[in-house]
């Protein structure tokens, strides 16, 4: 019988992509700003070399996209476990 994973293995899972995300959008970032900091990225369109390049937004959607699901998973683990 196969064994379903539970809840805190997946949101392990998804914590590890957010993160592997954010270190590639941080190295992407700092490609064209080598002194960006964490706390840069926070506020990236500071920066007209991040705002206005294609690769840094893309890598930037990715993550947002990745938080999304972050989010709707936490909330769909909270409507299950009540």
């Amino acid at each position: 019988m196969e064994q379903r994973p539970d809840w805190n293995s997946i949101e392990r899972l998804v914590e590890e992509i957010v993160e592997d995300q954010k270190r590639k959008l941080l190295a992407c970032g700092r490609r064209l700003i080598p002194t960006l900091t964490p706390e840069d990225m926070l506020q990236p369109n500071d920066y007209l070399e991040l705002e206005h390049n294609p690769h840094f937004r893309y890598e930037e959607g990715l993550l947002a996209g990745l938080q999304t699901i972050q989010t709707a998973l936490r909330a769909l683990k909270a409507t299950q476990t009540r």
